[in-house]
């Protein structure tokens, strides 16, 4: 790679340049919670102007870093400067004041309210001292959008627009509260293809006026192809600072695990003639009666892997919740030839449904409770967590040791709360529990999110060996790479239909993306000539 930085400065990025302050420098930082020390002699320096790189395991201690810096966490040793001054942030709203911003994984954004409403929440500014100067607002955030090039309309409702759109909005929140050094926690995690080229521009627009980005991220490539500069941070401390020009993906895999970068490639088929799964024209309607997930009808063989691929918002998540029975719909769902359209979650789960969530927080763990009473949840009446009618505590804490040691859980012990475990380690607990439920038919959402090198490969790892055994597995993930590598078949959602069938061995991930978007036909279904011999409209339903 000849050139993989984005700023505007000329000299090198590893160097400062004579009289110019670091936008940041962290020396020393360490910080201790009972049993473990998250950060220990961290030391960090980002230049004014530049995107600077963060990457590690999960449980590495980026998250605490970060949360240190943006006031969130105090450090218990170590020295925090922002352009050359000692600071000492005890709220967000220090760091804030001294123009540090946060984007989070997870968006912080209220779907009923407008992207004006969003934005201004907590700053709003007043008409002589009493009631908010929307003309005001609305002019601030529109001379921000047209200085960045972020494209945000102030009236439109949040819930009505896409992921990317969604990002822009919190890129700008920030900005509009004086923000002039961005942290961005995993931006590209639920992005498609050209989403993630759009928020690279964006970043190139924020670094010509001068801002300074620190970008964490699991996805190497991306990695290199926007950084100036890259921290590797391990078991609590820094271990390297490079320049991507001098390294490889597969060198920063290293650095970071000690091993080379995974991949989710599966190559021989164990796809069987049974099927374990049929879904046939299943419709979920919204509050006003509109199809959400409209006619989808789908074959899930034991021993395959379906991959669903689509943006987010196009009825993925209603689909999941409809055949876990968490959700009315109407249509035919079987198990294994059964009707099961009418049962319960708890007797689809109890029939053979293993279920990893979309949101593992929301809907995969009580983040309060020990890690023992984790592995209860979804099996609560099956063994080895009940005897009789009575939970078997001593049967689930046993279980649960054997799901920390195979799945690599890394906690000081099962009594620990599922809050205190990084979510790599949040991930592989539930992936434990799942499979530890002798499933027929794993329902894997986006499995993989939020998670390092080393924990994505043991997911892929046990999600190859499950289906081996006959495992069949619905895959629905943002990761294209995840979905062309894991997957048997693939079928595109557009709007809640199932728009295209698709094999995963033609195909790349910009093509699954132009796919994905619609981009090149129609409003309902995507162009054949651009997705090649791999993709075939899916007309009605297959």
């Amino acid at each position: 790679m000849e050139e993989a930085a984005i700023s505007t400065s000329t000299s090198s990025a590893g160097t400062a340049e004579p009289g110019t302050e670091p936008a940041v420098q962290l020396e020393g930082i360490t910080k201790r919670f009972p049993g473990v020390v998250a950060n220990r002699d961290i030391r960090l320096s980002v230049r004014r102007g530049h995107v600077h790189a963060i990457v590690g395991e999960n449980g590495a201690g980026k998250s605490t870093l970060m949360k240190i810096l943006y006031g969130m966490q105090r450090p218990d040793e170590g020295e925090i400067r922002v352009n050359g001054a000692p600071v000492h942030f005890r709220t967000p709203a220090d760091a804030i004041a001294a123009g540090i911003g946060m984007v989070h994984q997870h968006f912080m954004l209220a779907d009923n309210l407008t992207v004006l409403e969003n934005i201004i929440l907590g700053s709003e500014p007043r008409r002589f001292g009493a009631g908010i100067d929307f003309a005001e607002a609305r002019r601030r955030i529109k001379e921000i959008s047209d200085a960045y090039g972020l494209g945000v309309t102030p009236d439109a409702l949040v819930e009505d627009l896409g992921v990317g759109a969604r990002q822009r909005v919190e890129i700008l929140k920030v900005l509009y509260r004086g923000a002039r050094i961005l942290i961005l926690d995993e931006p590209t995690a639920v992005l498609v293809p050209q989403e993630v080229d759009e928020l690279f521009d964006n970043l190139r627009g924020l670094v010509r006026e001068g801002l300074t980005i620190i970008f964490i991220s699991h996805k190497l490539d991306e990695v290199l192809s926007v950084a100036d500069a890259i921290t590797v941070i391990r078991r609590g401390t820094t271990v390297a600072s490079v320049l991507p020009k001098d390294v490889t993906a597969r060198r920063l895999a290293e650095l970071m695990v000690g091993s080379e970068l995974p991949s989710p490639e599966t190559r021989e088929s164990t796809v069987t003639s049974d099927v374990a799964l049929s879904v046939h024209g299943l419709t979920v309607r919204g509050d006003a009666g509109r199809p959400i997930v409209d006619g989808v009808s789908f074959d899930i063989h034991k021993g395959e892997v379906l991959g669903i691929a689509g943006v987010e918002g196009n009825g993925q998540a209603e689909l999941v919740e409809a055949i876990m029975g968490m959700r009315p719909a109407e249509g035919v769902i079987t198990l294994g030839g059964r009707d099961i359209s009418a049962w319960s979650t708890l007797r689809r789960r109890e029939g053979g449904i293993g279920y990893i969530p979309e949101d593992r927080h929301r809907h995969g763990l009580l983040l309060d409770a020990p890690l023992w009473e984790n592995r209860i949840l979804g099996h609560q009446t099956r063994k080895p967590n009940v005897k009789g009618p009575w939970i078997d505590r001593a049967g689930a804490r046993a279980d649960t040791q054997r799901i920390v040691e195979a799945y690599d859980v890394r906690t000081p012990g099962i009594d620990v709360i599922a809050a205190a475990l990084s979510g790599g380690n949040q991930q592989k607990l539930i992936v434990g529990r799942e499979m530890s439920g002798d499933p027929v038919v794993l329902i894997a959402s986006h499995p993989t999110r939020g998670v390092d090198v080393g924990a994505q490969a043991a997911i892929w790892d046990h999600l190859r060996s499950a289906r081996a055994a006959g495992l069949a597995v619905l895959l629905i993930s943002a990761d294209l790479d995840e979905l062309i590598g894991l997957s048997d078949s693939l079928k595109v959602i557009l709007r809640g239909r199932m728009v295209a069938d698709v094999d995963p061995a033609d195909v790349t991930p910009e093509r699954l993306g132009s796919a994905m978007t619609g981009a090149g036909g129609d409003r309902d279904t995507p162009a054949p000539e651009q997705l090649g011999p791999a993709v075939t409209g899916a007309g009605e339903e297959a």
